[in-house]
């Protein structure tokens, strides 16, 4: 069965196995996120790979683990005509209590997985989700700049919107840079919001973050070395800091209480990317929570820094990075 994305606030727990395809990542999140607060379920996230290299372990963890007792929300990421198999499976099964998400990127017409949802005379459910045009992606900005009081002229937010490439997840990304940046101002020139969009065409910031976390001083100097962060970048960059460094703290105390690191970084809120993955879990076996707590102190001292002091920015943060990484 087709639905449009609009209608899935029609689901119940009789449709629960969804198939989510196409590239709109951001349209994706904000969906599941509907879901999860319609029905007050746990989320838990799997990868393809995953299942199909232990398929008896997934199906153990489902019927006789806390997940069935539960009633859950399972979205299997990254899906293809691979897991195909173990969706039949499931349909057989006639699993009421846990809803499936299969989430695909683009999935061809004769795919076997999209026909089979597509075709399903069953409570399966079929969900395109296709890029945002630019009058979504315009109507979407101007709304979140306006709940925010954040002024940007029509060629301004056009031009944010060219670097999206049709994702309203990175035209969000890039708004929230521009949030960043203004915590300390109240305008942003036209040349600044240029060299803030166009900062992911070199290494990025959240890239130095993690590699700094990580205790990754080579690559850390590397960055700083690849790039010519201006005086701005620099606030940027310590509330990015600041902000992963608050994330990190959550997941090492939910590491600390689960003891299992991938389910740690599975059930993440916000949900981690999966390129970021393997170095998150990194950062989660070096951080204890008392350290954790104290660079925060250090990154809010570092930020007051900043501001009150004639002290050149870069120096100072790239000395605050490079130590903290070593």
């Amino acid at each position: 069965m087709i639905l449009k994305f609009y209608e899935l606030d029609k689901l119940n727990f009789q449709n629960n196995l969804i198939l989510f395809h196409g590239k709109n990542a951001g349209l994706k999140d904000e969906e599941i996120q509907k879901i999860k607060n319609k029905f007050h379920k746990k989320i838990t996230n799997y990868d393809e790979k995953q299942i199909i290299e232990d398929k008896e372990k997934f199906f153990e963890t489902i019927f006789n683990g806390s997940l069935f007792d539960e009633g859950q929300i399972i979205i299997i990421n990254r899906v293809s005509d691979k897991i195909f198999k173990i969706v039949e499976e499931l349909n057989e099964k006639e699993i009421n209590d846990i809803i499936f998400i299969f989430n695909a990127e683009i999935l061809e017409k004769k795919s076997k997985l999209r026909n089979f949802f597509e075709k399903s005379k069953d409570n399966h459910i079929s969900v395109a989700f296709y890029p945002d045009n630019d009058d979504t992606l315009f109507k979407l900005a101007s709304n979140f700049l306006n709940k925010q009081k954040i002024s940007l002229s029509r060629e301004n937010i056009n031009l944010i919107i060219s670097k999206s490439n049709n994702d309203r997840k990175n035209l969000l990304n890039e708004i929230e840079k521009i949030k960043l940046f203004l915590l300390n101002k109240k305008q942003i020139t036209n040349e600044e919001i240029l060299k803030l969009v166009n900062l992911s065409e070199n290494h990025s910031i959240n890239e130095l973050i993690n590699f700094c976390l990580a205790k990754n001083g080579k690559q850390t100097l590397n960055i700083l070395n690849d790039n010519n962060f201006s005086n701005e970048d620099c606030f940027i960059i310590i509330r990015t800091m600041l902000k992963k460094t608050k994330n990190l703290l959550d997941l090492v105390k939910q590491y600390d209480d689960n003891n299992n690191l991938e389910t740690t970084i599975n059930n993440a809120k916000p949900p981690i990317f999966w390129k970021e993955k393997e170095i998150i879990k990194q950062q989660v076996k070096y951080w204890k929570i008392d350290n954790i707590r104290k660079l925060i102190e250090e990154i809010n001292q570092t930020e007051l820094t900043l501001k009150k002091y004639s002290i050149n920015p870069v120096n100072l943060i790239s000395n605050f990075l490079l130590e903290k990484s070593n």
